[in-house]
């Protein structure tokens, strides 16, 4: 293995049938560590995340408060997480070390609020972006970084244009201006791509990767997956997103294939979640 490959994948807490699905996809996967985001305390979520730990998978789950979302990493890398992470929503947010011949690769794995038009949720999601800018190292230094994940949010050039409000967008450029590089962008300038679409075919790049300066030249590759979002099977409402980085992991773990149980593996059911 001469690379580190991540997928970013969101699960969308997925019911026991969908999730019996999405673990047979991530497992036929080449990528050694999946960031899950839109994660639940619910059955399908601890389905995955206990298929994969039994299997020998390093898993870190920060597991979200009844009615909440959240962030699972899963690696056959080991992985050392890092406790302390965002101060709001932390369960948002899973923090994890790789050990690779270049240093210590960090992996942040985030699963931004969405928000509607309300008070309540616009505030919500604003303080915890505002969070994050409190908790990540600036992207400038000598870190191995990769910041990955459900941002919930568009780049200001964003086409076609897309109205979110001011302090979105001053996420994205925070991440930029501190020293953050878009992968996707840096390696595909003037490409058009969405990892969601509205029922009236409105598409919107919200699933995004940010490599820190000193990660960025070990950048090969970044490329959006629409197959899961589109598929006949269709496992998730957003397109997954994988990243390569020319890194050398040091610390493999020996794993066995998840095993799926078979009564759950039959084809799902219309309503099911």
């Amino acid at each position: 293995m001469t690379t580190v490959d991540v997928l970013t994948f969101n699960l969308d807490n997925p019911g026991l049938h969908r999730a019996a699905r999405q673990l047979g996809y991530l497992a036929a996967r080449p990528e050694p560590v999946f960031v899950l985001t839109e994660t639940a305390a619910s059955a399908g979520c601890d389905l995955i995340a206990g298929r994969f730990r039994e299997a020998g998978y390093h898993v870190v789950f920060p597991r979200p408060e009844r009615g909440e979302r959240g962030v699972m990493v899963v690696s056959r890398l080991a992985v050392y997480p890092r406790i302390a992470t965002t101060p709001f929503l932390p369960h948002r947010c899973a923090w994890v070390t790789i050990d690779t011949g270049e240093g210590s690769l960090d992996i942040i794995g985030l699963s931004v609020p969405s928000r509607d038009a309300t008070d309540r949720k616009t505030a919500r999601k604003k303080a915890y972006l505002q969070g994050v800018t409190e908790a990540l190292p600036y992207g400038d230094d000598r870190g191995l970084r990769l910041v990955v994940g459900n941002y919930n949010l568009v780049e200001p050039g964003h086409w076609p244009k897309r109205e979110f409000f001011k302090f979105e967008y001053d996420f994205y450029r925070w991440l930029g201006k501190v020293g953050y590089i878009d992968a996707f962008r840096g390696l595909h300038p003037g490409a058009h791509e969405y990892s969601w679409v509205g029922w009236a075919g409105d598409g919107y790049r919200l699933d995004h990767a940010h490599v820190s300066a000193a990660l960025a030249p070990e950048l090969r590759g970044c490329s959006y997956i629409h197959e899961v979002r589109v598929g006949e099977d269709r496992l998730t409402d957003h397109s997954a997103l994988a990243v390569s980085l020319a890194v050398q992991p040091s610390a493999p773990l020996s794993v066995t294939s998840p095993e799926l149980v078979s009564d759950l593996a039959t084809p799902a059911r219309s309503d099911d979640r």
